[in-house]
């Protein structure tokens, strides 16, 4: 048979660059496993993607011409019912062989067997190995059909009468089987061997690739154009670090902007550019954005973490003379840049407290109202928590931050760029003298924006944004916003999460349900609601509330009191779901996650201590015979009908063994309270190994089910004793096989 390597390349129009790489990948794959279902390729076939702006190509190693012949066994049906007595072929085997394309046949030469009691005809045959053509055609359509795109174009061919949807414009098509061409056909295109090389530095026009394994060698010395995405990439990052040290300056590492611009550019050319130096009043996290978003340049710091107004252009073409390339950068860089200047100078003409007023026209939700109201809400729970965390001092520090916290979204510069908010409501409130306490916490509040992201610096900051995340979530599981599957609109899960992370890892000592209670109880205070239509009317000083017709002043009040203590269930759950997710992906196994939070601790800063716990005690010798007669314990007691208390009679402790057992727990249980008082939760599971022996004595000798209903019921109530005792770290059943 013969082997070959196969390539096959797509010549298009400038593909999406945020998609290329996934679709290079996505491709190739796609390509290579149509060609291993159909035995066309072997298990150790190796596929390279190729993606440049231009074109999708893949090159798969050891493709045969034709696939290997196979025998095939098909089931037919029961002999009774494809024969007749004679040994006749009935109309229904007829029928059947028909359809799988056998009209002559001998009745002798069908197989046959035992299946269960009856015999079963069986139809055995070689079936001929797929063609390369006809298989790599259907890959060809596979790869093409299931490409990630989320829109496609439409487009005539040339024609002019039928058309063709595809993410872009496709120009040609190579298919080559070492060097000789598979006639498939692909998006009105029949395969050649002729592609296009890099629009200004080829040096051959058209290339012809004169077989599959020379393709990524011509392009590149034929074409100026580097196939590999990964290399292309490498060659980015070595000269943009190269160029950045012969600066003595260091580069801003941005992984998602690297793949952008591997995917805009065929031949790689680093230059470095300048920008006046008095853009640099302006904040650096500005510019630096303005840079990556429109430009796609990458900015340099020096060694104290500081902007410099030299950048770094990754261009696409590679003039004897760079200077026209570098001054036109540099004259589109300063226009930009010009612009963050002029917003970051208006907004700085008015403070972040005379925008206040400006949010009561804001929707924050069709169903919630307006942003200006949501903002007093998020005020009295921001100042609740400061009260609980720190005192008086602490909750106007909270109050303060959380009044000023959306104030930026309605500067300019924000409304420019999104992703500042909160940093430029920082650098204001900075510019207007408040204190670095208020001004750091009006930035973090909206901390931790992602998996991994710092936690806000200050506690005002932790105040403010455990109450602009509490108040989303409640609010938004008030009004049904749910999510579910993949869906999130309204990153929720996000939100639960940043909870959870700022509990545990700020160690504070607030109990979740206290917490979300006091949140619900502040979002039906009608009094916030009518503060806020009073301001929102009249204006802040006003205090006329009488003859108020909101809609006619174009407010409309929208109150949080329909959420019920229902939505706090379940947001409850929700967020232990959430934290169960995260600390398996913290690397805790499924029983520890279990074991601790099916007791669902209300303080969450305990969590990492007590899993520590769980995991020290399941090492213990004792561990297993533990959790084995915990969960039998737990089984006895989901049996009974009615409810068991943990209060012993010690008159009715008849046998040695429920004596010995009660005993130890007597004698042990002040060794628990007091290390659960320190919170050595490790100490208190440590304990409990001491009750193995005890309790399978117990279980060996006593049996609790007796017919004596004192007797019984008091050996029930010192099982339920035994299993709070047991049970207060975590649920030791949960660690049992």
């Amino acid at each position: 048979m013969v082997m070959e390597n196969l390539l096959v390349e797509l010549l298009v129009e400038e593909l999406p660059p945020k998609s290329l790489h996934k679709l290079g990948v996505h491709f190739a794959e796609t390509l290579l496993n149509s060609l291993k279902e159909q035995n066309l390729a072997s298990p150790d076939t190796i596929v390279t993607a190729y993606a440049t702006p231009r074109r999708l190509a893949a090159h798969i190693t050891q493709v045969l011409a034709q696939a290997p012949d196979r025998a095939v066994t098909t089931k037919l049906m029961p002999v009774a019912v494809g024969l007749d007595k004679e040994g006749r072929a009935t109309p229904a085997l007829i029928k059947k062989l028909s359809s799988l394309g056998v009209e002559a046949f001998v009745v002798s030469q069908l197989g046959r067997a035992m299946e269960g009691k009856s015999e079963t005809l069986f139809l055995e045959r070689v079936i001929p190995g797929i063609m390369l053509t006809e298989g790599l055609q259907q890959a060809i359509d596979e790869a093409i059909a299931q490409l990630p795109i989320p829109k496609v174009m439409t487009y005539q061919l040339a024609d002019g009468w039928e058309s063709v949807h595809f993410v872009r414009p496709a120009h040609s098509l190579i298919a080559l089987h070492g060097a000789e061409i598979i006639p498939v056909n692909a998006l009105g295109l029949a395969a050649g061997k002729v592609t296009q090389g890099h629009r200004f530095e080829s040096i051959v026009h058209p290339i012809v690739v004169r077989e599959a394994n020379s393709y990524a060698q011509q392009l590149e010395t034929e074409g100026a154009v580097i196939a590999s995405f990964a290399e292309r990439r490498n060659r980015i990052v070595h000269q943009l670090n190269t160029a950045a040290a012969k600066e003595n300056l260091q580069l801003i590492q941005d992984e998602a902007l690297l793949d952008e611009v591997t995917a805009l550019v065929e031949q790689p050319n680093i230059l470095a550019g300048k920008f006046p130096s008095e853009f640099l009043e302006v904040p650096q996290e500005c510019l630096i954005l303005t840079m990556k978003a429109n430009q796609k340049y990458f900015p340099l710091l020096d060694s104290d973490g500081k902007l410099v107004n030299t950048f770094l252009i990754v261009a696409n073409v590679c003039p004897a003379d760079t200077r026209l390339v570098i001054e036109g950068n540099e004259r589109v860089v300063r226009s930009r840049l010009a612009d963050a200047k002029f917003f970051f100078d208006q907004d700085r003409k008015n403070t972040l407290a005379s925008r206040i007023p400006g949010l009561d026209k804001v929707v924050y939700h069709h169903q919630l109202g307006r942003q200006g109201l949501r903002i007093e809400y998020v005020r009295a729970i921001a100042r609740e928590i400061g009260q609980m965390l720190g005192g008086n001092v602490l909750a106007e520090q909270a109050e303060e931050a959380a009044k000023l916290a959306k104030t930026d979204l309605l500067t300019d510069m924000v409304g420019e760029f999104p992703e500042l908010q909160g940093i430029m409501g920082r650098y204001y409130a900075q510019h207007e003298g408040l204190s670095d306490v208020i001004a750091y916490a009006i930035e973090d509040h909206y901390r931790p924006r992602f998996a991994g992201d710092a936690l806000p610096r200050n506690l005002a900051g932790v105040c403010v944004a455990l109450a602009d995340k509490l108040e989303t979530l409640i609010s938004l599981f008030g009004i049904g916003q749910v999510p579910t599957g993949d869906k999130d609109p309204f990153a929720l899960r996000r939100h639960a999460l940043g909870v959870i992370r700022i509990l545990i890892e700020k160690d504070l000592p607030l109990e979740l349900d206290k917490l979300l209670g006091r949140v619900l109880e502040i979002l039906h205070d009608k009094r916030i609601e009518e503060r806020w239509t009073e301001r929102a009317v009249f204006g802040e000083s006003s205090k006329q509330m009488t003859g108020i017709t909101i809609q006619s002043q174009g407010i409309q009040s929208f109150t949080r009191s329909f959420i019920s203590t229902e939505v706090i269930v379940q947001l409850l759950e929700f967020i232990y779901e959430r934290l169960a997710w995260s600390l398996r992906e913290q690397g805790y196994s499924a029983q520890e996650v279990d074991a601790v939070l099916t007791l669902r601790p209300q303080h969450l800063n305990d969590i990492p201590k007590r899993l520590a716990a769980v995991r020290a005690f399941a090492a213990l010798p004792e561990a297993a015979s533990l959790a084995a007669a915990n969960k039998r314990v737990s089984n006895i007691l989901k049996k009974v009908a009615e409810n068991i208390n943990a209060q012993v009679e010690i008159k009715y402790l008849q046998a040695p063994a429920e004596q010995a057992l009660y005993q130890a727990l007597i004698e042990m249980k002040d060794k628990v309270d007091e290390a659960l008082l320190q919170k050595d939760y490790t100490v208190a599971l440590q304990i409990l190994a001491a009750l193995k022996a005890p309790i399978d004595t117990f279980f060996d000798h006593v049996m609790v089910n007796t017919d004596d209903q004192m007797l019984r019921n008091n050996r029930l109530a010192l099982l339920k004793k035994l299993q709070q005792v047991m049970n207060r770290v975590a649920d030791i059943s949960r660690l049992a096989s």
